[in-house]
């Protein structure tokens, strides 16, 4: 999986953007239980998951902080 660019993630609805960081943490929970179940065989997913759920948390601050000073 490639990492989004930071503006196809600009482009997601709040909606959407709620749902996807709900899903990657889910993704990090079960790839931290595969690997301390020694189940894990790919884990650059670690850092995939982690890289796109920052991206999308700076998004979703940034959104927060515009509807909030305007």
């Amino acid at each position: 999986m490639a990492t989004p660019e930071t503006a196809e993630v600009r482009k997601l609805t709040d909606a959407d953007i709620k749902e996807q960081i709900g899903d990657l943490r889910r993704e990090l929970f079960d790839l931290r239980f595969q690997q301390a179940t020694r189940q894990l065989s790919n884990t650059h997913r670690f850092k995939e998951a982690r890289i796109k759920l920052a991206q999308l948390l700076t998004v979703q601050n940034e959104r927060i902080r515009s509807n909030t000073s305007s």
